[in-house]
């Protein structure tokens, strides 16, 4: 069963939650952090990305990085930029773009949970970024990027969501990307009651995204329990801050390959290895966007072609080794291109979908060689990966609307 309970939420005052929520710290680089923090003081990004308030030169992972964070979140607190709701409720979070809403609740998740595999995950993680998150955390004494997690349609969970967004939302704004967010307080004591039941009675969470910030919420769980000696499991450095999607209002979109050199061959030479495997079709000039699992599209030497496993490679049945992610690395990156490790190798780079394929022509043109576009992976698959405790190959999924960071903290102690 899973635990994920209501909480004190510190959350920015109705007047300013537009000019403070912001999107999640890694997808900026460091200039662009720098250039998106700068707009507005009151972005959380300013406090997400502290080194963007620092000279230039500053190491990111130095300690002031982190004691900053900690002076522009302490400031806020004292400003009024941030209230503190008197009562644990749940909240429901709507996201719309292009028209299409995508509604979760807002709670705290269990690391006990993480820990014995009733939330589940689909990635690796990595020490430097876990390491980056951990140190942030503990200096703010927070939480303040929800973890993205996913569960099995539930109607009773479904029931609560549909009676409170026909009332009016405590937040209700579009942030400059154009994606319309709302948000509703949940405090009337049967719906947290019937809430927390429904979700006790989930077999299973899975991570969409955040997978380095969910081992880093636990990590420094652990960590206060060591420091702490005794705890009851209340404490709320037991729990990290989640928002919950069913999935049947989940999208995934493509996450693409672009890279730098065919590793040796002329163009000839790679379209007649990669036909061993693929039907290769040329289009021409018309970008190709894959319709159907087990295709790609490709865009080589200007001109667009679009791939197709064949049967053979369509067969697997395996939860990993069946997705198109993996079809295309090992029977076309690691044994052609040599693009052996994809987290490590730095002639391969992953363009999200949400850039589209006109991002791919611009790679192709200025530092890489080839690209590749994909038929994106189902929340069925992630679900499927996750249930066999097995991995995802990196960059498998690219979800969007991303989440807001500021709206909701949750405070350790």
């Amino acid at each position: 069963m899973a635990d994920v309970k209501p909480f004190f939420c510190i959350r920015p005052d109705v007047s300013v939650a537009h000019r403070v929520a912001a999107l999640p710290y890694d997808v900026y680089n460091r200039a662009e952090a720098k250039l998106a923090a700068g707009k507005d003081p009151l972005s959380f990004l300013n406090i997400d990305r502290p080194e963007s308030n620092l000279p230039d030169d500053t190491d990111i992972y130095a300690p002031e990085v982190y004691q900053k964070a900690k002076e522009l979140l302490d400031a806020r607190l004292a400003d009024g930029t941030y209230v503190t709701d008197p009562e644990e409720c749940y909240y429901l979070y709507e996201l719309v773009m292009d028209g299409r809403s995508q509604t979760g609740i807002v709670a705290c998740a269990s690391i006990d949970d993480y820990q014995n595999g009733t939330i589940k995950k689909h990635e690796n993680t990595r020490e430097d970024k876990e390491q980056d998150r951990i140190r942030h955390v503990d200096a703010c004494n927070a939480q303040t990027g929800p973890i993205f997690l996913a569960y099995r349609t539930k109607p009773e969970i479904s029931r609560v969501m549909g009676k409170y967004r026909e009332t009016e939302p405590l937040y209700d704004f579009v942030s400059e990307d154009g994606i319309a967010h709302r948000v509703w307080r949940i405090a009337a004591p049967e719906d947290v009651s019937c809430l927390r039941g429904a979700f006790a009675g989930l077999g299973s969470l899975y991570i969409a995204d955040g997978h380095h910030r969910a081992a880093s919420a636990v990590k420094v769980g652990l960590k206060r329990r060591a420091e702490a000696g005794s705890f009851d499991g209340s404490e709320e450095f037991n729990y990290f801050l989640s928002a919950l999607f069913p999935e049947d209002q989940l999208k995934i979109l493509p996450y693409n390959r672009v890279v730098r050199d065919l590793n040796g061959r002329t163009e000839e030479a790679f379209l007649k290895e990669i036909s061993e495997g693929f039907e290769v079709t040329c289009r021409g000039s018309e970008p190709a966007a894959p319709e159907e699992k087990g295709s790609f599209g490709m865009f080589l030497g200007e001109k667009w072609y679009l791939l197709r496993a064949k049967d053979a490679l369509r067969a697997e049945k395996d939860p990993v080794k069946s997705l198109d992610v993996a079809i295309l690395q090992e029977h076309l990156l690691e044994p052609i291109l040599g693009v052996g490790d994809p987290r490590t190798d730095k002639r391969i780079d992953f363009i999200g979908g949400i850039r589209g394929l006109a991002e791919l022509e611009r790679r192709v043109h200025t530092d890489m060689t080839v690209a590749f576009s994909m038929y994106p992976t189902s929340i069925g698959e992630l679900f499927s990966v996750a249930d066999a405790g097995l991995l995802m190959p990196p960059k498998s999924t690219w979800f969007e609307p991303k989440l807001r960071s500021g709206l909701f903290i949750h405070k350790l102690s």
